[in-house]
């Protein structure tokens, strides 16, 4: 069976290839009784490279779990995908607030702030002991 184009060209943008997926049919489980029991409606797909897997069995029908299967293994690849971008930029971002230079504003409350520290530990005086 052919897949629709549109998941084909999804799985393409996101690099994967539809050949490194291993496809089954196999029996359902919960409730439905003998007719859950009896059709393999259910469809389990794995990538091979990644690992990822994607079990569908919400339809009656073998062919509409076969696209939603389908769909969800491409929706989780897309999800990776943006996940690692997301990685990528969090790091430079990271590292711009790391090595960006401090506003006029940030210097001048930071001086007022060590100057008061400094009025608030001149007020110590020195330890006395009964030497």
């Amino acid at each position: 069976m052919a897949l629709p184009t549109q998941i084909v060209e999804r799985l393409a943008a996101v690099g994967a290839c539809a050949a490194d997926v291993e496809e089954r049919f196999v029996r359902g489980t919960g409730p439905g009784g003998q007719k859950i029991n009896k059709t393999s409606s259910t469809v389990w797909l794995r990538h091979g490279p990644t690992g990822v897997e994607v079990r569908c069995q919400r339809e009656r029908s073998q062919s509409a779990n076969r696209e939603l299967a389908w769909l969800e293994l491409v929706g989780k690849f897309e999800a990776r995908a943006r996940a690692a971008a997301m990685a990528v930029v969090d790091v430079r971002e990271a590292a711009r607030r790391r090595t960006r230079h401090k506003s006029h504003g940030q210097k001048v409350r930071m001086i007022q702030a060590k100057q008061h520290r400094a009025r608030h530990k001149a007020k110590r005086g020195r330890v006395s002991g009964d030497e």
